[in-house]
């Protein structure tokens, strides 16, 4: 008797996209590396057709937060790894791929808890808007889901070793930046200093420049790119620049 075979075994899947994000965040580099640390960044999720639809998401309002699994499309040709070094070890430690949340994986299927700020529709659009996220603009989205208390937020449960993160340093302002900043703010009404703040205070560089000081980064954020550097005891934000990404340094976001 011929055996059968294992119910999924070697099957492939295709997943549609429903939505896709506007965010903040217009490059890896300066993303948290897990959402809700930075609560000042703001994103939208606009579903697109057919699935820009009210009765889709009839219900969701009733909910302050919802998960986003969506697809690591910058690096998705890459290809995955067996073992990363994830940033919280200092890239120094190799740990197996599954025990990560990194962007190289056998799928590059990402997923997020995000807060839910509001529904909006109209003109044939529909739109989430998103708080404290931690998506990359632009990225595709394949399900959006609920996220219940009860069942998602284990008491006792532990992180390994990803512990919660700690702030790396005080941000400091230079006059310039700051008068640059100030008139962002007034002309855009967005929360431009707390964005740039929060960002910087959880060290966006890779572990290997973490000993560096004085050495010049730029971080895209919106329409702009942030210049700023580490002078050994704090980040400080020197310039504000038109954003060109040709210009500014890459670095991973994921833990």
């Amino acid at each position: 008797m011929k055996e059968r075979p294992l119910s999924g075994q070697d099957h492939q899947f295709l997943f549609k996209q429903i939505g896709i994000i506007h965010s903040c965040y217009k490059q890896k580099f300066g993303i948290p590396r897990q959402p809700g640390i930075v609560t000042a960044a703001e994103a939208t999720l606009e579903l697109l057709p057919p699935y820009n639809q009210e009765n889709l998401v009839r219900g969701l309002d009733g909910f302050s937060h919802i998960w986003i699994h969506f697809i690591f499309h910058q690096t998705m040709d890459e290809g995955w790894r067996p073992t990363i070094r994830p940033p919280r070890l200092g890239g120094r430690q190799r740990m197996g791929v599954f025990a990560t949340r990194s962007t190289h994986r056998p799928n590059p299927m990402g997923m997020s808890v995000v807060a839910l700020k509001g529904i909006e529709s109209g003109n044939g659009k529909l739109k989430l808007h998103l708080g404290a996220a931690d998506l990359l603009n632009g990225t595709p989205v394949i399900d959006i889901k609920p996220y219940l208390p009860y069942a998602d937020a284990l008491q006792n449960a532990k992180g390994g070793f990803a512990p919660l993160p700690i702030n790396m340093g005080d941000v400091h302002f230079s006059e310039t930046a700051l008068e640059q900043c100030l008139r962002y703010e007034k002309r855009t009404s967005r929360n431009l200093i707390l964005l740039i703040e929060q960002v910087l205070e959880q060290d966006p560089r890779p572990a290997y420049l973490r000993g560096t000081t004085e050495r010049r980064h730029g971080t895209a954020l919106w329409d702009l790119n942030v210049v700023w550097e580490h002078t050994g005891d704090h980040f400080l934000v020197t310039a504000l620049e038109p954003l060109n990404l040709n210009n500014t340094t890459n670095g991973s976001n994921k833990a």
